[in-house]
């Protein structure tokens, strides 16, 4: 999975969320881990949002802490 720094993060965190992050390989498996962590981690629906950018593509926003990470599936 290809994950990149849009938030400016310094480089420990974004190494340390890169390593987390990089275990997924399946939205089933995102919702998991999310499910798993803290529930302050998250926002309660865990999902915010999901926008469609054309009939196979869609984007998944998840609240995370004090960022949004985005989920680009197909």
């Amino acid at each position: 999975m290809n994950i990149t720094n849009l938030a400016n993060l310094s480089e420990n965190e974004f190494a340390e969320l890169e390593k987390e992050l990089a275990k997924h390989k399946t939205l089933g498996q995102v919702l998991t881990w999310a499910s798993a962590k803290p529930k302050d981690a998250f926002l309660p629906q865990i999902v915010a949002e999901v926008i469609t950018q054309d009939e196979f593509t869609h984007d998944v926003v998840i609240p995370y802490k004090n960022l949004f990470l985005v989920y680009d599936t197909t």
